[in-house]
């Protein structure tokens, strides 16, 4: 009997649990990922790769090949890159990210004030990362 009523204690406490997440989750509606391609052509268009060039030559990665920004929904731009690296690692990713992003405000007069959305393409074309950077 005792062992029941462990695993009924078991059981209310998970329920509790599982109740306080919701209310939590319930307080802050998720976030909608803004939808786009799970794939591009390889080539990049030729304003990207020139943009790119600059962020390599500034010190950026160099399997950075393509960079562009584009008009998102709600004034967010949204900040695609197109690597060289399939490495689909959060690490890199992080890295890629950071200094894309520094980049595009320090050197090329970019805003994120509203955040950004950002994609990643490897080299065959498939999205290897997605990003909502809002606040």
């Amino acid at each position: 009997m005792g062992h029941t009523l462990r695993r009924g204690a078991y059981a209310a406490l998970t329920a509790a649990a599982g109740a306080a997440l919701l209310v939590g989750c319930a307080e802050e509606p998720p976030r909608q990922v803004m939808p786009g391609p799970t794939s591009t052509t390889t080539a990049a268009p030729q304003e990207a790769t020139a943009l790119a060039e600059r962020y390599r030559a500034g010190g950026g990665d160099p399997d950075v090949y393509g960079i562009q920004v584009q008009d998102g929904p709600e004034g967010v731009p949204r900040v695609v890159v197109r690597t060289r690296n399939a490495d689909e690692g959060d690490a890199i990713f992080r890295r890629q990210n950071t200094s894309v992003t520094a980049h595009l405000m320090n050197k090329e007069g970019a805003s994120f004030k509203n955040g950004y959305y950002i994609d990643v393409f490897g080299p065959e074309g498939r999205l290897i990362h997605r990003m909502d950077a809002r606040p």
